[in-house]
């Protein structure tokens, strides 16, 4: 459900249509005042007749830019209106072609949304689709076609909360969406995970929403706020308020932690014993052991690229998170006010400041790849009559 009205522009076709139909209109109004005008004073339809003076001479009167246009042949008229109209249709033409990559309006068509934050995630799965056509909506290619079976819509949101949360109501206006996979890397958290692991959380929450509070001799003043979550320093962590679609209008409800969709969350943990995942990295190095898919526990995310190994255990200690990116929660939320479902996949590029040095660099294409790898499976076992309908 949306709650909102949407108000179509009027296609540019059919104000061009409409253009051409008064233009041709007027003309032939003009026309018919020329042919009365023509017989009123004796010229025939086809220019051929004159004016007799008394003496029964032939004259044509006073030479005046109106006689001049009053004088033309009918066929002349005829193809200066054909030529006109056709000028201005063609440019009309011309101009409509382009918003066809443009997505104005809304396409009823039942899809899943795939969606990452960086180039090389999606295109691990966007060589797997059948893209059927392409449309451009606020700067950003939308590509729609089929994946594993599914109609889908692929998208990059772009790094960080403020583009994922763009990217994903941008869906939502513009498409019937069934449910939001997200697909891409992630810092690894928890210590019993390594680089390569992939994590499916069953609940993502917003833990850089924060209240940076006033130090005071002895600890932090934080008056009013309510303390969620230890703190780290003056950053004290805070739920967020969220409406819902179909909701008492205007009743916000506090909440930190977003959930992925129950059923969706099942069908991964039916496909994770039958899942090989790769071991090499780009740069020729391979991992010490197997990479894994973990299925439940919780993930952040926040608007900050976290390379800090203090920093990195405090968000285990407070959150139980298993990764930490972002974009996902951002998209969680959108879901969860939406009433969507929702699913992440993100697969460990690095450690978030704990190991010897971070690595992303040297295991990013493996990270991503191995994502793209368990969202593929986990389409290819998906039963869309499973979801609710599009919203």
């Amino acid at each position: 459900m949306r709650d909102k009205i949407k108000l179509e522009p009027v296609p540019r076709a059919r104000r061009t249509e409409d253009f051409v139909a008064a233009f041709v209109a007027t003309f032939v109004e003009l026309a018919i005042f020329r042919q009365r005008w023509r017989q009123r004073s004796g010229t025939g339809a086809f220019g051929t007749g004159s004016n007799l003076s008394d003496a029964g001479r032939a004259h044509p009167g006073p030479r005046t830019p109106f006689r001049a246009w009053a004088s033309w042949p009918v066929w002349r008229w005829l193809a200066a209106v054909g030529l006109l109209a056709g000028l201005v249709l063609g440019v009309g033409c011309r101009t409509t072609r382009q918003p066809s990559l443009s997505g104005s309006g809304f396409d009823p068509t039942p899809r899943l949304a795939v969606v990452s934050a960086f180039g090389p995630e999606l295109e691990k799965l966007r060589e797997q689709t059948e893209i059927t056509e392409v449309r451009v909506i606020h700067g950003r290619s939308h590509y729609l076609g089929r994946l594993a079976g599914h109609r889908v819509v692929l998208v990059l949101s772009g790094l960080s909360m403020v583009n994922a949360t763009l990217t994903a109501q941008t869906l939502l206006d513009h498409f019937a969406i069934r449910e939001i996979v997200i697909s891409g890397i992630a810092g690894g958290v928890n210590p019993n995970l390594r680089i390569g692991d992939v994590t499916v959380p069953a609940q993502w929450g917003q833990y850089q929403e924060q209240l940076f509070a006033r130090e005071i001799a002895g600890g932090w003043e934080t008056g009013d706020w309510p303390i969620d979550f230890p703190n780290y320093g003056m950053m004290h962590p805070q739920s967020v308020q969220v409406t819902r679609a179909g909701g008492t209008p205007d009743a916000a409800e506090r909440r930190f932690w977003f959930p992925v969709d129950a059923a969706s969350l099942r069908v991964v943990e039916g496909i994770t014993n039958s899942l090989v995942l790769s071991r090499g990295a780009e740069e020729g190095r391979k991992l010490a052991a197997p990479p894994r898919v973990v299925v439940g526990g919780r993930g952040v995310s926040g608007p900050t690229f976290v390379d800090n190994a203090a920093y990195r255990q405090w968000v285990w200690q407070t959150f139980h998170a298993d990764a930490l990116d972002m974009e996902t929660a951002a998209v969680a939320t959108v879901a969860y006010v939406n009433r969507v479902p929702f699913i992440a996949f993100r697969s460990l590029s690095d450690l978030a400041g704990g190991g010897a040095k971070n690595e992303e660099a040297a295991f990013f294409g493996l990270a991503a790849g191995n994502s793209a790898a368990v969202v593929l499976s986990y389409l290819r076992a998906l039963d869309e009559n499973q979801l609710p309908p599009a919203p």
